[in-house]
This record gives C-alpha cells, structure tokens and sequence, in this order.
C-alpha cells in the first residue's frame, strides 16, 4: 500500500456523488462496465507501451473505507448515515480486464476493461486513470529512449527532479519495464528488484583538497564500483587524467575502474577525446557514462555527431515525461445494466469526432501475418462475435475511412485482453517485473520497424469489426440530436 495509507477517497468528489444519487435511487449494484483507453497517442509516438497494472490490482485488492474517512465524508459531505455505512463495507466485487503490463498498445482500443456495480465501477475511475497514465506515459518516453540508445546501457537518474515521492518510485518501475537497465534510486530498487547505479557527486570532489585525493579515496571506499565524475574542474586537463591515475592505483590492487561520467560540456566533443586519452592508457575496457539532461533526441544527435558514450543517464526529461505533461487516458461507459438484468451499449456523443466513444462488450486482438510474424493491425470486435483466434478471414477498413479495406488471410489473432481479476479477487499472481520487462522486448519483435520509429513513424491502425462499426453507427443516428 502507498505510504499514504487507505486510497478510497483518491477519487474525485463526483465520483461519490454519483454513487450518492445510485445508492438513493436504488441502481448502486446495476453493472456497468467501463473502458479505458486514449484516443491520441505521446510524444507523437507510433505507439505506447502499457503500465501501472501491478498497482492499479493492489489499489482494488485493498479498496476499503477507514473510520477517518467514513468521518470525514460524514461532517464535511453530510450524506445519508445509511449510505455511509454502504462504503464502510465497500468492496471491489467486480471483474477487470487488461493487456499485460509491457505491451505495445495504441489509441482508440480498450486496454482495460472494468465490470462492476455501478457504484464501485464510478469510484475507482481516478485512482485507476492516475495510476495508468503516468507509468504508461513514463514507459512510453523510456522506449523512445530505449530506441535512441540502442544496445548501450540506459541508467535511470531522475527521483529528485520527478513530481514528489510516489512518481519517482513509479516512474522507475515503469522506466525500467521499457528497458532501463538500472536506477540510482535506491528504495525503487529494493521494492522491485531493480539493478542500481550510482557514482558520486561533484561536491565529493569538492570535498577534498586535490582532484585526485578524491578519486584515490573513493575507489579505495568501493573499488568493485568506481565511476568517476570528471568534470568538476576541466574535464580534459585534470579529470581525465586523475581518473587514469587512479584506474592504475586500482590496476595494482587487481581492481579496474569501471568508467569516468560526464556532466556537462560538449558531450560529443569531450567523449571523443576522452575515449583517445584512455585508450591511449591502455584502458579500453574502461567506459564512459553521460548525464545532463539527456532525452531521446540529444542521444540521436550526439551519436550522429561520432559521441563515444557507452552510458546514458536519464533523468529529468524521461521522470517528467518531457514533451508530453499528460497521457490522456479516459474511462468511457460502454454497457449497462437494464432493469430487466439484460446489458445495453452505451455510447458518447460529442461535436468533436474523436471524442466519440465505441459502445459495447469489446474484445482487442492483434493480428499477426502467418507468412512474416509481424503485426498487422489491431482489431477490435463485440465479445459475443465469438472467439476470432477460429477465423479464417477477416476484414479490415479503416474506420475514418471505411471504403478503404481488405481481407486478410493466413493470420493469427492474439487476444490482447485477459481477466485479471473476477468478482473482486486476483485470479492468478501478476508476472514479475523481470517477466514483464522480457514480455515487452518480445512484443517489440511483432512490429516491423517503421512503426517503432521515434520521429514520423508510420500509423499502426486498429479496426472495428463491421458488426462494432454498424451499431456504432445506429447509436450515433439514435441519439444525435436532430436539428
């Protein structure tokens, strides 16, 4: 649980007023099953790369009012004492859906599907949105970076610059699904099994009367892991050189320095000289690290301009998400419960096009070509259309634009949409983030690489079947107001 202890009320008060007005007027317990899912992906990005599953389960598994609550909502709402004590018994009892944590995802296409009593289905809206659209958007940014860096290693340094405690922690995690290979935060690590990472800073140099007096003691502290800060005086005239001097004092001890970072400066530049004056020392296994707020694009521009930098550290601009505040995740009604017990799709109408939600009980495939392995599109389909991993044809049209289409043969349907929980109780333990991680580097594979580009990469395209698209359509003309 969050050091914040009960998240019942991370919730925005009209979701309680809403389950006030159910709760009176009886419907509280009717089902309603919500979607959640963006319509614009970051970053102006080809894709996005989902995450925050593992604490979106733990918030519903622990979901409960505490007495402090209970007392507030009390004084300061003065709601019924009797719908009080409704949440004091409050459960999660429904039925969630999702894609696994570490998949490649896109817009318009549920990536999570809640089935619940009304009045628990409005409450958890917040806290799940929340949850979702940071660490997604966090990892979205981290596979961009991931793409820049290629196979170098990607270190994850942004905790004191991230939006207080609990993104920092998340934002690792989520940093770190996306193929991050360590973080120098240390209480993520431990809570999740991270590799961590870390040098010294420049007042440790400072610290000391001479330059090399600081890198002798500190490698002499932590000889099995000495990076050594070089910029605090002059990079090429002292840094470098004090740094070769102590990789030869560790070289005696039948130790090695690790690698030398640099923090400011012109990276490509410095680097470039750096890797001559350490090989020229016979230290051509030492390597080379950068910081200074770093991001997808300066890593691309430095390795065109020839930068010899074998470690990225990231801080700033991935825990912040730079570039993008906000992921945009939304939870749209798609189906409710009749008084009669029978569901009914529910759609939203809106003047701007792309607000428009997709009614219905949907399930997401991903379409695989039998001939190449690689994605095709995805597909969104009604549940009861039955099991599309037996099809042996499809069609496909883009739904802006439903004269453009084609029939596919020869594939595979990957459902993409799996129950996690089912009437409120973990079905099976969650994957590891280790397992997670791989999970998103396989799926990776699926996509060929113009859409996985980080500038103008091709549209991947998701299509509705035409039965979704058809009563899609009827519920547009059936509650469009006519003029």
């Amino acid at each position: 649980m969050s050091e914040l202890g009960s998240l019942a009320l991370h919730t925005d008060k009209y979701e309680i007023n809403m389950m006030y007005a159910h709760w009176l007027n009886g419907t509280h317990m009717r089902k309603a099953v919500f979607d959640v899912y963006i319509r614009k992906l970051p970053f102006d990005n080809g894709y996005a790369v989902f995450a925050g599953l593992e604490r979106i389960v733990e918030y519903l598994q622990q979901l409960s009012f505490t007495e402090e609550e209970i007392a507030y909502l009390a004084e300061a709402e003065r709601y019924d004492p009797a719908f009080l004590d409704y949440l004091r018994q409050l459960r999660f009892t429904g039925d969630l859906w999702s894609v696994r944590e570490g998949e490649i995802v896109f817009a318009n296409e549920p990536w999570i599907r809640v089935e619940a009593p009304a009045g628990e289905a409005h409450l958890i809206e917040t806290a799940l949105l929340n949850m979702m659209n940071y660490q997604t958007l966090v990892a979205t940014k981290a596979a961009r970076i991931r793409q820049a860096a290629g196979n170098d290693t990607l270190l994850e340094f942004g905790s004191r610059r991230a939006q207080e405690v609990d993104a920092a922690i998340w934002g690792t995690r989520a940093a770190y699904l996306a193929g991050f290979d360590a973080t120098s935060n240390l209480k993520a690590a431990m809570m999740f099994g991270i590799p961590s990472a870390g040098t010294h800073a420049h007042a440790w140099v400072q610290m000391h009367d001479s330059e090399l007096e600081a890198f002798q003691r500190f490698a002499a502290a932590l000889p099995e892991q000495t990076t050594l800060l070089v910029d605090t005086y002059d990079t090429l005239r002292s840094g470098i050189p004090n740094a070769i001097e102590t990789a030869k004092r560790l070289a005696e001890q039948g130790k090695k320095l690790n690698a030398i970072r640099l923090d400011s400066g012109d990276l490509a530049y410095l680097s470039i000289r750096a890797r001559e004056m350490l090989d020229a020392a016979g230290l051509h296994d030492v390597k080379i690290a950068a910081s200074s707020d770093l991001d997808e694009f300066t890593i691309i521009h430095l390795k065109t301009q020839g930068a010899r930098i074998d470690q990225w550290g990231v801080g700033t601009r991935l825990i912040t998400c730079e570039g993008q505040p906000s992921l945009g995740g939304v939870y749209k009604l798609a189906a409710r419960e009749r008084e009669d017990g029978t569901m009914e799709p529910a759609l939203k109408i809106s003047s701007n096009p792309a607000k428009i939600s997709t009614p219905g009980i949907k399930n997401v495939y991903r379409i695989i070509s039998e001939d190449t392995g690689k994605a095709i599109a995805d597909y969104v389909c009604l549940a009861d259309e039955g099991d599309l991993s037996d099809a042996q044809e499809i069609k496909l049209f883009n739904p802006e634009h439903p004269y453009l289409s084609r029939k596919v043969r020869r594939f595979r349907a990957v459902p993409l949409l799996g129950k996690v929980i089912e009437n409120g109780r973990l079905i099976s333990p969650l994957p590891s983030l280790t397992d997670s991680r791989a999970y998103h580097q396989e799926r990776k594979t699926e996509f060929w690489p113009e859409y996985m580009r980080t500038m103008n990469p091709e549209v991947y395209h998701v299509h509705l079947s035409e039965q979704l698209w058809t009563l899609k359509r009827t519920l547009i003309e059936r509650y469009s107001i006519r003029r």
